[in-house]
């Protein structure tokens, strides 16, 4: 995920206007912006479909709807719109739940979830519930897209070896490494090593030049060449230190002979998509896609440049209308993506008309280069979603969340091993959110405390609003303080802390925000109670919690 820096940079005078004058003011920034996110997007495209149980063309399908239809459309500015990593492991879920023994069964019948799916998260955003998307704690989140990460690069790693899997369940996956590894076919093997040290490595050696170039490209041109030299699109035979392997075409990118033959209809078999697993697979992909995407518009917010707000309701809803059309014509679900998100942002894109030429790329290589796109080897692809996984499952998140506080790191690895050890995203979500109460409850809230919400703030006769925080402001209070912080629109705000025993890190965050934005703005902010709570860490947003001293012993305000 992208994260809140601490420090408020300045808003530019200049912001881009929206809409078609936003397009002729800035076309020429945002076509390159966009040829260049489509690059990194070709292989994310057809690795995340193929990890997904789909066929490689949903992937482009996907990012194509999500460019030239939903681009225009949504609320968020600078995200991109297309398949992503992090619902990967519900998709190939879902395949293997509804068509068990039968993928292309499997896979229409999710088809038809999704479009169920999509219509809930358009009620979503017409109830306007994107506000929800605040209510998950942040290590929460964070640790669903570190068990996301574990879970693509156990996949993942085995099709890199050239070796299919017996195991099914991510920690079983694991422990068959080993046997992977000895069973491995040496020529695939080394194309996925080799796409591994591309993706790693790229920017180093490239400087400047991996912005035109970047790694999951590169790996993918490498793929290509290594395909050509081992002959994989004909069946054959060699030997390596007295062992006989084999190889062929089923190793390569599968892509239908034309556009039109690339399309596949749901199955609405409704005795199997309205069964307890279909359901089940419903609401994850309601719930944790329409969660991740909002998350990330929330995030790409923080970095755009111009320090534009997304209408998060309006990107809800077009994220859902594009989810139905993609799955009626056999895509993928789509969020906003972090990662091809971040280049947009990083590459210099002014407006949402980057998306629309990122998408509008990705249909041309699909009409002109598919003859070179089925030459790809799955495990070249394979190798850019292990570095994908490993990214976001690296040892570095858990070690940022201990610096943040021991509390958020329990927090965390709650999270992740509830989800590897359940198989089961929504579990372990809902566990990281339990885990958290308790937390709070261990560090002082008043029971009472977590059941209430933010007032809405009072004006006083200086015209300064008041808002008087609780005694626990926890992650299920940003919701209500968001509210109130609307209510008390451009006025001078008093947030007082008076009153409060604890801030966990979640609303401790965006009270840093808040902060950030009033400095920005140059409007009057006071915060009065707030020194008197004793942070966790030294993290700028670690939470915060009354200490007591009692004889020479500190004791938490409930104690």
């Amino acid at each position: 995920m992208l994260s809140r820096s601490a420090a408020c940079t300045p808003t530019p005078s200049h912001v881009p206007a929206d809409g078609l004058a936003g397009l002729q003011q800035n076309w020429k920034n945002d076509l390159t912006t966009g040829l260049l996110v489509s690059l990194i997007a070709l292989p994310l495209c057809l690795g995340i479909a193929m990890a997904s149980g789909f066929p490689a063309f949903g992937g482009l399908i996907t990012a194509i709807v999500g460019g030239l239809v939903v681009g225009p459309l949504c609320g968020s500015r600078l995200s991109i719109k297309g398949p992503a990593a992090g619902l990967i492991a519900i998709a190939i879920g879902a395949v293997e739940a509804l068509g068990p023994g039968d993928a292309f069964t499997g896979y229409r019948l999710t088809l038809a979830v999704l479009v169920i799916a999509a219509a809930i998260q358009i009620v979503f955003a017409l109830l306007k519930l994107g506000k929800f998307g605040d209510f998950f704690p942040a290590s929460v989140v964070h640790g669903m897209l570190t068990a996301i990460g574990v879970i693509i690069f156990s996949k993942q790693i085995h099709p890199l070896l050239g070796v299919k899997p017996i195991a099914r369940a991510p920690i079983d996956l694991l422990l068959e490494i080993p046997h992977s590894l000895v069973k491995m076919n040496p020529e695939v093997a080394l194309v996925g090593a080799t796409s591994v040290l591309i993706v790693l490595f790229a920017h180093i050696f490239l400087g400047k030049l991996a912005r035109y170039f970047p790694g999951p490209l590169l790996a993918v041109l490498a793929g290509v060449a290594f395909c050509l030299f081992f002959d994989f699109a004909h069946p054959h035979n060699y030997t390596w230190y007295s062992e006989q392997y084999s190889v062929d075409d089923k190793l390569l990118v599968s892509l239908p002979s034309n556009f039109v033959a690339g399309i596949t209809f749901p199955n609405f078999d409704l005795t199997k998509i309205l069964s307890g697993t279909g359901i089940q697979f419903i609401v994850l992909f309601a719930m944790i896609g329409s969660i991740e995407s909002l998350l990330t518009v929330k995030a790409v917010d923080t970095i755009d440049p111009f320090k534009r707000k997304s209408d998060l309701n309006r990107d809800l809803l077009a994220t859902g209308f594009g989810n139905m059309l993609c799955a009626c014509l056999g895509g993928l679900p789509m969020i906003s993506e972090v990662v091809r998100s971040y280049a947009n942002v990083t590459y210099g894109a002014r407006t949402r008309w980057s998306n629309f030429f990122h998408g509008a790329c990705l249909l041309l290589y699909a009409v002109v280069l598919a003859d070179v796109i089925h030459l790809v080897p799955v495990s070249a692809l394979a190798g850019v979603l292990c570095v994908t996984g490993y990214r976001l499952a690296a040892p570095k998140h858990f070690q940022e969340c201990k610096h943040v506080g021991l509390e958020q790191l329990i927090v965390f690895t709650s999270t992740v091993l509830a989800t590897l050890i359940r198989n089961d995203l929504l579990e372990g979500v809902f566990f990281g959110v339990l885990v958290q109460y308790a937390c709070c409850l261990f560090m002082g809230a008043p029971v009472r405390s977590l059941v209430g919400r933010v007032k809405p703030g009072v004006a006083g006769p200086d015209g300064r609003v008041t808002i008087t925080l609780p005694a626990s402001c926890f992650f299920g209070n940003v919701i209500g303080f968001k509210q109130a912080l609307a209510a008390a629109g451009d006025a001078p705000l008093c947030i007082d802390f008076s009153e409060t025993v604890l801030v966990d890190h979640t609303f401790m965050r965006e009270f840093r925000a808040v902060e950030c934005d009033y400095s920005q703005s140059g409007r009057s902010l006071l915060a009065p109670g707030l020194d008197r709570l004793t942070p966790v860490s030294s993290h700028y947003e670690a939470a915060r919690r009354l200490v007591v001293k009692n004889c020479g012993v500190q004791q938490t305000a409930r104690s």
